[in-house]
């Protein structure tokens, strides 16, 4: 007998005929089914030229952002208080879940942090295509935990505990203590190692700490663990409000050693930070906004900046040093609170912030914030130069690569999606992540893909649906050159993705792709595509 023909073999064969006819193919693990949804139906009615007229006329909907623009990160919801965390070559941003509140009439109204009862991530490997892992339920009826009713302000680090990574993300319940939730993964699923607040009034020399929130947790050289906290301004302690605190973490992370030690840090407000930079340690904060009538100490601040102090030993004593971020409103007009994350990623430092400006372009007032990212330049002597805040942020730092499964919830831009928790069928499921909530004229943005010198012949995406619809392929902007074509059929639900294989033409070199959407009533899973 011949050699066995593998399956893989005939469908890529059948599919490179088609591309000659024009025509579509769809696959379903390794089962193909043309587009026809009877024997009708002929090659060119479910041709890429017969799934462009489902476009023509189409008006795309507009973006919270400006080509040109990487400030926010995301725009598909909000996120505040970030921080990030590197590891194994991607960085992870948690934010606190700013949610919409309203009053009995309906109406929206300031935010005032109560309802928030979940933290979120995202992450990048190039700084400027995020994928959206969703949220972290946290407190509430989904929530983790069963003593946490809010989740504010998260901090995140790793170590490797007998053997294996672990990750522990610390949040703030309010401010009446600090929790810490544990997992295997950077993106959870998370669990409540010890069913109560880590941190707590009660926890030695922490009495006198109005405001037990805002954690940063840094792991030094030599294992051992820190974290600072805290916050508040005592009436008639203004300029040292003395509400500040730094403890060691036992060697589980989910333990502290020791009492707390107070740090002295001029008007402090809030939003601990911290960083070891060579030999010097980095603590940072929010100055309050106190007046400043008669201070009389050498070191007064502007209110709502973002303050460091230096020192040798990772409990002090501090060094002043001076402002390194003004308030958002001085750069974008709309102030508010300050909170901020210094992090390394990729021989860079990065310095991770919230401001209003996703708010501001849905035209919504209340306090709703949303995280940006500026590079820090850290001088030969070691000061860190004031950073200049502005909408376009960060340059991409590596070309994405199309050729591995990429999720559909990564992108640099969108206009008018949200990122979709799978509708799951059990409680031990795995958290998915879809594009969803799609209507016709929606699309997302993927910047600097690269499909190299001989390009791309064959795209794969995966959906799930209830109702059909068509998504088009785009270069550099979503009325650009269209390199593919795919019809999305009903796939009997949310719970029942299945690959669409189209043909891709035109593929090559480094651009930027748009996936534009025809139609509602589906969700856009990942996407692949497939080298000549």
């Amino acid at each position: 007998m011949g050699k066995k023909i593998c399956m893989r073999h005939i469908i890529a064969a059948v599919c490179s005929f088609m591309l000659i006819l024009g025509t579509s193919c769809e696959r379903n693990g390794e089962s193909m089914e043309t587009k026809e949804t009877n024997s009708a139906q002929t090659s060119s009615e479910s041709s890429g030229e017969a799934i462009a007229k489902k476009f023509e006329g189409l008006k795309l909907s507009e973006p919270a952002k400006k080509e040109g623009e990487n400030n926010p990160l995301i725009t598909q919801d909000y996120g505040a208080d970030p921080f990030a965390m590197e590891y194994n070559g991607r960085i992870y941003v948690y934010m606190t879940q700013d949610v919409y509140m309203y009053d009995g009439s309906g109406k929206l109204k300031e935010n005032t942090y109560g309802a928030i009862d979940s933290l979120r991530c995202i992450s990048s490997a190039d700084m400027v295509n995020w994928t959206d892992h969703g949220q972290i339920h946290v407190g509430g009826l989904k929530g983790v935990t069963k003593w946490a009713r809010n989740s504010w302000a998260p901090a995140a680090v790793w170590k490797k505990i007998n053997g294996k990574d672990r990750f522990f993300l610390y949040f703030g319940n309010s401010g009446g203590g600090i929790g810490v939730l544990s997992s295997d993964s950077p993106t959870g699923p998370f669990t409540d190692p010890i069913g109560k607040a880590l941190i707590t009034s009660q926890t030695p020399n922490c009495s006198g700490v109005l405001w037990m929130f805002d954690p940063a947790v840094l792991i030094d050289d030599d294992g051992k663990a820190y974290m600072y906290f805290g916050g508040g301004v005592p009436q008639g302690k203004e300029e040292h409000p003395m509400t500040a605190r730094v403890i060691e973490l036992g060697e589980d992370m989910i333990s502290t050693v020791g009492e707390a030690v107070t740090i002295d840090a001029p008007f402090m407000f809030e939003d601990s930070g911290i960083n070891k930079i060579g030999n010097t340690y980095y603590y940072s904060y929010c100055s309050n906004f106190s007046s400043r009538d008669g201070a009389k100490g050498p070191n007064i601040p502007e209110a709502g900046e973002i303050i460091y102090m230096t020192s040798s030993s990772p409990k002090g004593p501090w060094e002043y040093k001076g402002s390194i971020l003004k308030n958002p409103g001085y750069f974008f007009g709309t102030g508010g609170n300050n909170h901020h994350c210094i992090a390394k990623f990729a021989d860079k430092y990065y310095i991770f912030y919230h401001a209003s400006l996703l708010q501001d372009a849905l035209g919504v007032k209340g306090g709703y914030r949303s995280t940006n990212a500026n590079e820090i330049i850290v001088n030969s002597d070691g000061s860190l130069e004031p950073v200049k805040a502005d909408k376009k942020g960060v340059a991409q730092i590596k070309y994405l690569n199309p050729y591995e499964e990429i999720p559909a919830a990564t992108m640099s831009n969108n206009a008018g999606i949200k990122a979709i928790e799978k509708d799951k069928k059990s409680s031990g499921d795995p958290q998915i992540i879809s594009v969803g909530d799609i209507d016709s004229g929606d699309w997302i943005k993927v910047s600097g893909v690269d499909f190299g010198s001989n390009g791309a012949k064959n795209l794969i995406m995966k959906f799930a649906s209830e109702s059909s619809g068509a998504v088009k392929v785009c270069l550099d902007n979503p009325n650009g050159e269209s390199i593919a074509y795919g019809n999305i059929p009903a796939s009997g639900g949310y719970q029942s993705p299945i690959d669409i294989d189209v043909p891709v033409k035109n593929a090559t070199g480094v651009h930027d792709i748009y996936f534009v959407f025809s139609g509602s009533g589906y969700r856009f899973r990942s996407w692949k595509f497939e080298a000549k």
